[in-house]
Order: C-alpha cells, then structure tokens, then sequence
C-alpha cells in the first residue's frame, strides 16, 4: 500500500519509534496522520511540527489505549477529523516487570491491555468499515523478544509473543478479504525503552542488546517500515540477524533453548 494520500493513526507517538513513524508516514505523503499517546502534550507537539510543514495534515490526540474505550474513542476522533482511517500503527508499548516471582499482577494486566489487548479492540473497532470497502492496513510493533523469547521481562517475553501471534491471525483470517497486515519486530532501538531500564529491574536485555553493538535510530527503523508497507510484507525485521536467530530457534529448538540460559548466565555474571 502506498501511504500517499492515506489517513494513519500511529499509537506511541510522542516518541520513539512512534514519533519516528508519524513523521516518515507524513513525509511519505499521508493526508492525514493522527498522532497519539498517553502523553498527550507530547503527541500535540509532534502534531504541531507536521502541521508547521503542512497545515491540517496532523492531528495530535491524548489517548489511553489501555481500555477498549480508549481505543474507541481514538479511532471516532480519527474519523471525524479526516473521514476515514486507511492504517492504524498500534505502536504503544510497555516493558513492565521482570522475572516470574517479581512480576506483579498489575504488571501482567497492563502488559496484556497495551501489547496485546489494545490492538485486539483496535482491529474489532475498525474490521467492519474495512471488510465492507475491501481494503484496510492493520500493523503492530511487537519485538524480537516476540519471536526470540526476552531475557528479563516475562510479561513483555508473553504479551510480545502473544502480538506477533494476532497479526498472524488477522492475516490468515482475513487476508484474502482486503486486510493487509504488518508485524514489527526490531531488537535494539535507541528508544526510552531499551534505554531507561524498565524491561526489568536490571534491564537484562537492554544489556545483550547493547553488548552486541546492534542499537538503531528509531528513524532508520521508521524508513524500512515505510517500504515494507509499501510492499505489503508482513514481518518487518531491521535487524537481519533476527532471522537468523529465528530460523536457528526453529531448526533445533532445544539447541536453542541451551543457547538461551548460556546467554541467560552470561548476562546475570554467573
């Protein structure tokens, strides 16, 4: 699908790989990019800088998507704002807890309501008007972590797993119907996320991931999702080595589980 001319709703968008998003799917010509987040200031100044470039392109929006209402709310906005929604970019995210003992409830709650539940309403809300027109683009950012297991964070490891899992769904289930579908599983990004520590409390995997000197710029990453969707390509993969780990994991899964706790123990100095 080409994004010239499309109306888009990124989630997560105040920074990140998000903002990075909103801002490549402007430049690449969408009509009207809806950029939101929990953090509503910061989605109206992202907003504000697309419109300083073209008046009435960009519509900043405060938003909670942890609620099916939430969702609701943002997709009705959308529409009344621009008429229609052609790519909704569930791209919020959260990396909360860590291993299973230390985890809490909320954690697990949260984690399923913003990385798994949220593109759940997301796609229910909009599926009807879609399959009714014969066309609409449904992409989720899920993680490496959602094909390659996270050391760490167990709530992030399940519900990213659990996001790749849906967008394969929707895909099967609703391809050959006028749905495209995109997953995003990139690995290190130089995000908050991967910086700030909070995919467990000694943020296990931001340290793999930044020993092995495979950090992206969340704009590197927004340029290679701005092609995949122009080619339709359902796993999006920045980091080629992923593939590699993937297909290993597939080859020989005890092998690769041995691999794991190897790199479990390396990482904790044990």
């Amino acid at each position: 699908m080409r994004i010239e001319g499309t109306h888009v709703i990124v989630t997560g968008a105040a920074g990140g790989i998000g903002k990075a998003l909103a801002e490549a799917f402007h430049t690449a010509g969408a009509r009207g990019v809806v950029v939101t987040d929990i953090n509503a200031a910061g989605a109206e100044t992202v907003a504000a800088r697309l419109n300083g470039i073209r008046q009435g392109s960009a519509l900043g929006i405060g938003a909670d998507i942890g609620s099916a209402a939430g969702n609701e709310a943002l997709i009705d906005a959308a529409q009344a704002a621009f008429g229609a929604v052609d790519l909704f970019f569930a791209n919020a995210g959260v990396g909360l807890g860590s291993d299973l003992l230390s985890a809490t409830d909320s954690d697990w709650e949260t984690s399923f309501n913003v990385n798994v539940n949220a593109h759940i309403w997301a796609a229910r809300r909009l599926m009807p008007e879609w399959l009714e027109r014969g066309h609409g683009y449904f992409a989720s950012t899920a993680s490496a972590a959602g094909l390659l297991t996270q050391i760490g964070s167990a709530p992030y490891s399940v519900t990213k797993h659990a996001a790749v899992s849906f967008a394969e769904w929707l895909s099967v289930t609703y391809g050959d119907r006028g749905l495209r579908v995109s997953c995003l599983c990139p690995m290190g990004v130089n995000t908050n996320m991967l910086n700030g520590g909070d995919l467990g409390g000694e943020n296990k995997a931001g340290d793999v991931v930044r020993s092995a000197g495979i950090v992206l710029e969340p704009a590197d990453v927004a340029a290679i999702v701005v092609e995949a969707i122009d080619n339709e390509q359902f796993l999006i993969l920045p980091h080629p080595q992923v593939l590699t780990f993937f297909q290993r994991k597939g080859a020989d899964y005890d092998r690769w589980l041995a691999g794991m706790r190897r790199l479990q123990a390396r990482v904790a100095g044990v």
